[in-house]
């Protein structure tokens, strides 16, 4: 049944799904080369409250994924990203434009609130188009637009800044949203029986295998029987703690960089990039061998541990060896990032499709407070004690603990979630 699929789903969707979540990821990580080019000091705003700003955007990030991937799964995902796509890119706009750190506090808020439904969203809508042997590879093609966003970005953001300033970078960022949200609409169809490029019989090829699919999941009743369920609590704490690791890297590794002597902006930007050259390169590994194997829990806690790992391994070096210090972090970097597909697929293949939208959106909203614990107390802590050795400690625990909780979530092969 495999061979009848249409390939050209491949071609049509993905690409698509890959620019609209790279966008997303630009106007959310491009905050901290702001900081370190000069925003910090333009706006007045301390090492306290710049902690404060990079971690807003998570909480309006938590509140409303819920609400957005149960209305993108029962009413239209086409319709909730594409305003998504014009708010985002309006208020990353916005963020060029302010000369008070007040207004900041709430565009960084609502930025996170236009965009909370879109990694959920995007998930479901892929779940429909790709099946259990493919689904590991969409996904990290869709992710992908995270570590190849911040190659590009990283490079790109410290020429803008260095020529243009840190308000240019924002506005010349931002408008690439707006524009891309008509794009979004002509292509993209919410269904499979919409999809005009699509023959009848391909339709209910795919339809039929789909549908097979969703008749060896055992049934839940509601979202509230998925949300007390054992595997969906833990994955909430197992994407909570790997979070805290991802985001509290995103946020300062500019600025980690930026400590060594005689490093400008655009040296800090290419070698902010070199992490996520190597995790893109993990991500393909990763879910091709997924796929293949079906065996998820394998390509994600391993992963977690040596991220956990070399964090712990930058503490040990201290600012010893500067250098050696960055290649543990490139390490980190790109060892957190390589397990997103296989995360992301396991989750829709113990959940039936009528609960997997609440059930991916739960654990990604405690993946947002993750998210906010990290780049809040990241920088906390290097205010605190003058360096960032306290902050390799914390991502290094929370990356052990991910990883534990994984084995823990998804022991045994089959990924009973209701089992007592």
């Amino acid at each position: 049944m495999g061979k009848q699929l249409a390939m050209k789903r491949w071609y049509r969707l993905i690409p698509i799904a890959f620019i609209t979540y790279s966008l997303a990821y630009l106007d959310r990580a491009n905050f901290g080369f702001a900081t370190a080019g000069g925003m910090a000091k333009d706006l007045h705003i301390t090492a306290a409250m710049s902690s404060l700003l990079g971690s807003l955007f998570f909480l309006g990030y938590f509140f409303f994924q819920i609400p957005g991937a149960i209305y993108a799964a029962t009413k239209s995902a086409r319709r909730l990203i594409f305003w998504s796509l014009i708010l985002w890119g309006i208020l990353a706009m916005a963020t060029g434009l302010i000369s008070n750190a007040n207004i900041l506090i709430v565009i960084r808020f609502m930025l996170g609130v236009v965009e909370s439904a879109v990694m959920p969203s995007m998930i479901i809508f892929l779940s429909r188009w790709f099946t259990k042997s493919e689904r590991s590879r969409a996904n990290t093609f869709l992710i992908l637009g995270n570590p190849a966003t911040i190659v590009w970005m990283s490079i790109l953001s410290g020429y803008l800044i260095k020529s243009l300033g840190w308000r240019w970078m924002f506005i010349f960022e931002g408008l690439p949203a707006i524009i891309w949200a008509f794009f979004w609409w002509r292509l993209i169809d919410d269904n499979v029986r919409n999809a005009k490029w699509l023959t009848v019989p391909e339709k209910d090829d795919l339809i039929e295998t789909l549908q097979e699919e969703q008749l060896i999941i055992k049934p839940v009743k509601n979202y509230a029987k998925a949300f007390k369920s054992r595997v969906v609590i833990l994955l909430c704490l197992q994407y909570a703690f790997w979070s805290i690791g991802v985001y509290g890297f995103v946020m300062w590794l500019p600025s980690i960089i930026k400590t060594a002597p005689d490093i400008s902006i655009i040296k800090t930007g290419w070698l902010a990039s070199i992490p996520y050259l190597f995790a893109i390169a993990g991500m393909f590994v990763a879910s091709y061998f997924s796929d293949k194997t079906l065996n998820r829990k394998i390509f994600i806690w391993p992963f977690l541990l040596i991220g956990a790992v070399a964090f712990y391994g930058s503490y040990l070096l201290g600012t010893s060896n500067f250098w050696l210090s960055i290649v543990l972090l490139v390490i980190a970097g790109a060892a957190i990032y390589t397990p997103y597909g296989p995360f992301f697929a396991v989750i829709t293949e113990i959940l039936p499709q009528n609960v997997t939208a609440g059930a991916i959106a739960l654990i990604n909203s405690f993946g947002a407070l993750g998210s906010f614990a990290g780049s809040f107390i990241v920088g906390y802590l290097k205010s605190a004690t003058g360096g960032f050795g306290a902050s390799y400690i914390f991502m290094a625990g929370s990356l052990f603990l991910s990883a534990l909780l994984t084995m823990i979530a998804l022991k045994g092969s089959g990924h009973k979630p209701f089992a007592p």
